[in-house]
């Protein structure tokens, strides 16, 4: 594989100069599109999927039609994207006139006007797969240089998405573990508040808070809360 050519090296240089702290995965995902839409040769229309624990994000892309032609796979099941996403290869579509290996896709592909298209696998982690899908009205887009540009940019793409995704789970597990904390004090305080109205012990003033989340149909959290929030009531006037 040869040197990146400019249009890479600017694309390259515009992923580096992202803060993960300032972007969140949905705008680096978008913005991946974006670039390599710019990037590979004969590209009309481009998405980026990605799939986390077996279920499939929302395609990002550069246009309507690229979407359908990606939801379409997943209401079907099979495609390039989806196969191209699991296994990391390349998969090229040369000619959706004469594709034997999804017919109905590329059935489907054609009438919207699709003469051919270019799939790459992103190995992002364990957890987390993807697929950069570039698609061209014309049969034949895609040739070897288009191909090796493609590839450099996805691998590329591949470690920005990869440290896009890491940072954005340890975000959400650092949110749900604040809120489990938030969550745990103030059902404390409410049991706390219990069990000096009723002289009961702590596994009594929590099974009566469960009952009453059961009765009213509220998260435990929130009868806490209220209770709380009574008894600060209470206090004040």
């Amino acid at each position: 594989m040869g040197q990146a050519s400019p249009y890479l090296e600017s694309a390259f240089a515009e992923l580096g100069r992202m803060r993960l702290d300032e972007v969140g995965l949905d705008e680096m995902l978008q913005r991946i599109a974006d670039l390599a839409n710019r990037s590979v040769p004969g590209a009309q229309d481009v998405s980026v999927t990605l799939v986390r624990g077996g279920n499939h994000r929302p395609p990002v892309v550069t246009s309507d039609l690229a979407r359908d032609l990606d939801t379409w796979q997943y209401q079907h099941g099979y495609g390039p994207c989806l196969d191209s996403s699991p296994s990391g290869d390349s998969i090229s579509v040369p000619d959706t006139t004469s594709e034997p290996r999804w017919p109905g896709w590329a059935e489907y592909a054609r009438s919207r006007g699709i003469g051919s298209s270019l799939s790459i696998g992103l190995p992002i982690q364990e957890a987390a797969v993807g697929a950069l899908n570039v698609y061209a009205a014309e049969a034949h887009a895609f040739d070897r240089e288009a191909t090796d540009v493609a590839e450099q940019f996805a691998a590329y793409a591949a470690v920005a998405l990869s440290n896009a995704h890491l940072y954005d789970t340890t975000a959400t597990l650092a949110q749900q573990m604040r809120e489990a904390m938030r969550s745990r004090a103030v059902i404390e305080q409410a049991k706390g508040i219990i069990m000096g109205e009723r002289r009961c012990s702590p596994e009594e003033a929590f099974a009566l808070m469960s009952k009453i989340s059961q009765d009213s149909n509220r998260k435990v959290r929130d009868v806490a809360e209220a209770l709380v929030a009574r008894a600060i009531g209470t206090r004040r006037d």
